[in-house]
């Protein structure tokens, strides 16, 4: 049996996905970030969570490793956790002016990256994309949690 006449998709995707998921890395680091501050600083930015475990739930990692990633952000004055004077057992998360200014610096490398990843590919090649890896997802995903929504299908 001989090799493939193509690289078979999941292996292209896999290695794609790691030299761009290092790529976005690097950025956010340059920019003085890493992804889960950036997940969690976005996901404070746009959306109001009462909890710890909604914040988790968000941005897809379990409890205990958002607590880790919030000590570290609290400790480094990124952000504060307070209790739900309504539900002692609830810490509540808000960003600081360090946690804004960092938000900001991490925006802005995102977008550079976001920039640089669309060189080369008009609406028409990032709507085919966008419907690639939904469908890819689509065929493997054990539940409808697993699929991203295609954005460009209509509503």
């Amino acid at each position: 049996m001989g090799p493939p006449a193509r690289m078979p998709i999941g292996l292209a995707l896999a290695r794609s996905a790691k030299i761009v998921s290092r790529a976005f890395d690097d950025a956010l680091a340059a920019a003085g970030g890493s992804l889960p501050s950036w997940l969690i600083l976005i996901s404070l930015k746009t959306r109001v969570h009462a909890n710890q475990r909604e914040l988790a739930a968000a941005i897809g990692i379990q409890g205990a490793t958002l607590t880790h990633h919030l000590n570290a952000m609290e400790s480094a004055g990124l952000l504060l956790r307070r209790r739900d004077p309504a539900n002692r057992r609830v810490h509540q998360v808000t960003m600081t002016d360090e946690g804004e200014r960092l938000f900001h610096r991490l925006r802005q490398a995102a977008t550079e990256f976001d920039r640089q990843l669309r060189t080369g590919l008009d609406d028409g090649d990032l709507d085919a994309l966008t419907r690639t890896l939904g469908t890819l997802a689509g065929n493997v995903a054990t539940d409808a949690t697993d699929a991203f929504p295609n954005p460009t299908a209509a509503h």
